[in-house]
């Protein structure tokens, strides 16, 4: 596995910058993680599939969130009506029509409370702290390193068409109703990581640039694979740390 160090170090034509990209998903994306491959392989208890869904809430609640500090620190109107639709697909209309909403459906349809899971007061330790260092990157770092980190959805369409038809075969509480989420998910990241990579090709015009372009999304691969393995450590392995979500809770 390549740790992109160096990738561009000589500078890279925009053919050359999009193909390490690509390499860092295919080496680096979540779907190679045990936890996933236990997931769409059956394996998972009913409690291990109901903590995965209330620790990944954080994760797509803080979505918004960080598109709108990217947003607010755009100057390009084009680019802001671009990204503004990110935040709509996950808030919806209302705050609670979009997809935020359907994972929250996901997480009840799976016999979680809705309200513990909006709190997430019972989510790992690890997936705050990895859901809030992802959020602290996108308001901190450049607006081109905050842009490059989302194209983790370049890849989303993949782990989303391994995931939905294995969960509906091997879960028999499992329906097309609970997974009612993913259904506008690949469509809409492949509108949003087409935009995302023209935007990080055209501005990754030099070494440097490139360079930070790669470490943004090397990074975002490592927040989500981090997510799993505190997943796999507190709920395959009986390591489940004081006051996060114990599956008997949810019985």
């Amino acid at each position: 596995m390549s740790d992109f160090q160096d990738a561009a170090k000589n500078g890279l034509s925009t053919a050359e910058l999009e193909a390490v990209l690509r390499q860092v998903g295919a080496e680096r994306y979540h779907n190679r993680h045990p936890y996933h491959h236990r997931m769409v392989g059956g394996g998972m208890s009913k409690g291990e599939l109901q903590a995965w869904a209330l620790n990944r809430y954080c994760y797509q609640a803080v979505i918004p969130r960080k598109d709108a500090m990217i947003l607010a620190r755009a100057t390009d109107p084009v680019f802001r009506a671009a990204w503004r639709k990110r935040i709509e697909d996950h808030d919806g209309d209302d705050g609670w029509s979009g997809g935020i909403a359907r994972w929250l459906h996901l997480t009840t349809s799976l016999g979680l409370d809705a309200a513990a899971v909006k709190s997430e007061r019972l989510a790992l330790p690890a997936t705050r702290f990895a859901v809030g260092a992802y959020f602290s990157f996108c308001a901190n770092a450049t607006l081109l390193e905050a842009v490059a980190s989302s194209l983790t959805e370049l890849f989303s369409p993949i782990i989303i068409g391994e995931r939905v038809p294995a969960m509906l075969a091997k879960y028999d509480y499992v329906t097309e109703d609970t997974l009612a989420y993913f259904s506008r998910r690949p469509e809409q990241a492949s509108r949003d990581s087409d935009f995302a990579l023209d935007y990080v090709l055209r501005h990754g015009n030099t070494p440097e640039r490139q360079q930070a372009v790669i470490d943004a999304l090397v990074l975002k691969c490592d927040i989500l694979w981090a997510m799993l393995n505190a997943l796999q450590h507190a709920y395959q392995t009986g390591n489940i740390p004081p006051g996060a979500f114990r599956p008997e809770q949810a019985s």
